[in-house]
């Protein structure tokens, strides 16, 4: 065992030390780096802006399911989340369950304007459901909108009074609340959706700031809104670009260029360590609804067989791959399910070597076997992802996997997942709400849209029937126990290996203050120049 340990390590360490040479080289290149930006606004041109980056665009724009992510603050949903994951009042203040639970009253904060001037009342809220229902399943690079997977077995949605309204459902739902979280509930002005049901301009939320400004894949300009409810965001405008490569963002904010980053991936902890290095900079990190996997197809050989994503999983040392490719920042993992998520069961993660080449012998044979790990381009924006991938190839040929690493856009991406056209896929998966029922149907669910549209093949009747008790059990207790029960069977039927629970890591100029980040996103309404 040591002996592996050893050879893992050193394995780490030549691929961090071609890492480190790759850099060392792009950074001896005279050519001037891309800008994703030349036009844009410094923070010493405008005083009142402050200026900030992020990987992508933060605001897709009038097609996409919510405009902007929630991370801009512009629009609030019904329900948010708590840091510690649990279900939190945000544009309604107060709800009420029946005693069969079929049926959900709430009541919403008063005074709450749009940013277009509409009051928020029971009537918007309606007309944003009936959207959903229009709309649903609607993409999204966050989330999905899905009415049927958020409000599953929804018969009616029923005003009450100015500020109250009651969902009606077929069968009980005591996690409602959990399910409603962020992007399962937002709400915007019912002016502001064209009968398509997307956005008809900018997008009329009730957030802190207004999107007054967008340059799709260059900049999102907000602007604090007076007529905010709750505390006024301190920064009059802030801007935030889209700078894709991290390398150059990193330069960005060494020039001064940009005052901080944002978003998933905004700084690769390798960064963070040697920003640290100058006082002028801090990093802020905390945990992540992110989770980071391997998808194995498991339509066809060799990880179709349980035996060999078993294999895979035992081969990887969790705890050295973050602890040398993510500066110990995440946490290591098999779980499926967030380490965020109230329902989430701590499960042991095992590093067991001679056990992965038994199985994989068991399945292979004395055949060796070549394969295709893909990469999708966004993942090397964000994360160490070809060092990640080069790792898992020199390790993997311990279990006679010859490995073929393929880089591909987002589209490619998407299609070789969708038609199987791959062995092993680097991935990553959010927290859509805070109601586990959602993932584990997505990727346990014989139906599963996460399930079929990764080609991850998986089938368990045991899996399907706990589902299906989950969606009509009214205990807590019970449903708890259902769900401890599933993430038992996936961290043993591994149709997706989990790899380890991302952190959220944000780094910015001293030059500001109140700039953290949470479990999703930052504390930009508290951002502000610094005394």
């Amino acid at each position: 065992m040591y002996q592996s340990f050893s050879r893992t390590k050193v394995k780490l360490q030549l691929v961090l030390f071609s890492l480190c040479m790759l850099l060392v080289l792009v950074g001896c290149n005279s050519a001037p780096q891309p800008q994703a930006n030349q036009n844009a606004s410094s923070s010493s041109t405008h005083p009142d802006e402050v200026v900030l980056a992020a990987p992508r665009d933060l605001a897709p724009g009038p097609q996409d399911a919510y405009y902007t992510s929630t991370i801009l603050y512009v629009w609030e949903p019904l329900i948010t989340a708590s840091e510690d994951g649990q279900p939190a009042p945000k544009l309604a203040k107060s709800w009420k369950m029946s005693e069969d639970g079929k049926e959900w009253t709430f009541q919403l904060n008063e005074n709450v304007k749009f940013h277009d001037g509409e009051q928020l009342n029971a009537v918007a809220v309606i007309a944003n459901f009936n959207r959903y229902k229009q709309v649903s399943p609607k993409s999204s690079p966050f989330y999905t909108l899905d009415i049927k997977s958020s409000y599953p077995g929804l018969k009616d949605v029923v005003k009450i009074d100015e500020i109250s309204f009651k969902l009606v459902f077929e069968n009980p739902q005591p996690t409602l609340l959990y399910s409603m979280v962020n992007f399962s509930s937002p709400i915007y002005s019912p002016k502001n959706f064209n009968e398509k049901g997307d956005f008809n301009g900018l997008p009329q939320g009730t957030g802190p700031f207004k999107l007054i400004e967008h340059q799709k894949d260059q900049f999102a300009l907000l602007e604090a809104f007076d007529g905010y409810y709750g505390e006024k965001a301190a920064s009059k405008r802030i801007r935030v670009r889209v700078i894709p490569d991290p390398d150059t963002r990193l330069s960005a904010l060494k020039s001064g260029e940009i005052m901080g980053v944002m978003d998933l991936g905004a700084i690769p902890p390798t960064f963070a360590k040697e920003l640290l290095k100058d006082p002028q900079f801090e990093i802020s990190a905390t945990k992540s609804t992110i989770s980071h996997y391997i998808h194995p197809n498991g339509k066809k050989a060799p990880f179709d067989n349980p035996k060999m994503r078993q294999a895979l999983s035992f081969i990887i040392d969790r705890q050295q791959l973050v602890k040398e490719l993510y500066l110990g920042y995440p946490t290591a993992t098999v779980n499926i399910l967030n380490n965020t998520s109230p329902f989430y069961k701590e499960i042991k993660s095992e590093y067991r070597v001679d056990e992965a080449k038994k199985l994989a012998a068991e399945v292979l044979g004395n055949q060796r076997k070549a394969i295709d790990l893909i990469v999708p381009t966004y993942g090397l924006d964000r994360y160490p992802y070809k060092a990640q991938a080069e790792l898992f190839q020199s390790v993997l040929k311990e279990l006679q996997l010859d490995v073929n690493i393929r880089i591909l856009d987002g589209a490619a991406f998407k299609e070789a997942q969708s038609k199987g056209d791959y062995d092993l896929a680097l991935a990553t998966q959010g927290l859509p709400n805070g109601d586990p029922y959602t993932i584990f149907t997505n990727y346990l669910s014989s139906s599963g849209s996460s399930n079929k549209s990764y080609s991850l093949g998986y089938k368990n009747d045991g899996v399907d029937q706990l589902l299906n008790q989950a969606k009509t059990t009214l205990s807590m207790d019970e449903r708890k126990n259902i769900y401890n029960e599933i993430q038992m069977i996936a961290a043993s039927d591994l149709p997706t290996i989990p790899l380890f629970n991302d952190a959220s890591l944000i780094a910015y100029n001293k030059k500001i203050a109140g700039y953290k980040a949470t479990i999703y996103g930052t504390t930009l309404p508290q951002l502000k120049w610094a005394q």
